[in-house]
């Protein structure tokens, strides 16, 4: 059987609230979660807001440290700090792009710096490499030289997937990126990653509320609800035939109903 690119074993992220002046209250944000991803296939993740999603999914690329638990990358356990290994593999698209990017760089410098961070190539190379990735988003070379703040919401989506794009990962979290584009544009920025995934034998991890999105574009589908995963499994089984009171409520508020099959098919 093949390897799962991540195996993540009992996850948990425990945070600790000050009560008054000598008191001090522990709570899992997140809470033995375990999954696993395999190549070319994506995995949605949903639930109410704290339910949790955002902190797990930093704490996949590394922004924050777990509290117990275990990850493994293709049998390589992943441990905090380790940028180097994890950055190459395991890249991240942030919500909101205007808060990712450094608003002093233009494109080309925004891609340059993971290049920098990350890898030994030399300047001809970081530009062939960034030329070669604007091409893959839909943008040109000479892209590299706008300015960032010259540029629309519908490019800073194909910059923020060309950034996450630029080491060469195999497995890239979505965090509700697409919520506030319009139909068109969303849909051509869907397209693409599917277009990309076939193309770079790409693994997702979306994270977001957007079932009919999920419905079109996940393999698996994961539902948290106060930290801990109460729905896990195959998305079109699960969607169609929901267990969870909260699953059932999420599909109701988006739908407008139950799916059946043949909702599913239009």
């Amino acid at each position: 059987m093949a390897l799962p690119l991540l195996d993540i074993q009992s996850i948990s992220k425990r945070f600790t609230d000050r009560i008054g002046i000598f008191r001090k209250q522990d709570f899992y944000a997140v809470k033995n979660v375990s999954f696993n991803l395999y190549h070319q296939e994506t995995l949605a993740i949903i639930g109410a807001n704290g339910a949790g999603k955002s902190t797990l999914a930093k704490m996949l690329v590394g922004i924050t440290e777990p509290t117990s638990g275990k990850m493994f990358f293709k049998d390589n356990e992943l441990v905090y700090g380790d940028y180097a290994f994890r950055a190459k593999k395991i890249r991240m698209i942030f919500q909101d792009p205007n808060d990712a990017f450094d608003p002093n760089y233009n494109i080309g410098q925004i891609l340059d710096s993971p290049l920098k961070l990350a890898t030994n190539l030399s300047e001809e190379r970081r530009n062939e490499r960034i030329f070669k990735t604007l091409k893959l988003v839909g943008l040109y070379p000479e892209h590299a030289l706008v300015h960032i703040k010259e540029t629309s919401s519908s490019q800073k989506q194909r910059i923020a997937l060309a950034r996450a794009l630029i080491l060469n990962p195999e497995v890239i979290i979505i965090d509700d990126t697409l919520s506030t584009l319009d139909f068109s544009l969303k849909t051509q920025l869907t397209n693409l990653m599917l277009t990309l995934q076939e193309r770079l034998g790409l693994s997702y991890i979306y994270v977001g509320q957007n079932l009919g999105l999920i419905k079109h574009i996940a393999d698996k589908l994961m539902v948290m609800d106060k930290g801990e995963v109460v729905e896990y499994g195959n998305a079109k089984e699960l969607l169609l035939n929901p267990q969870h009171p909260i699953t059932i409520r999420l599909i109701e508020s988006h739908f407008g109903q139950r799916l059946t099959e043949e909702a599913w098919a239009r």
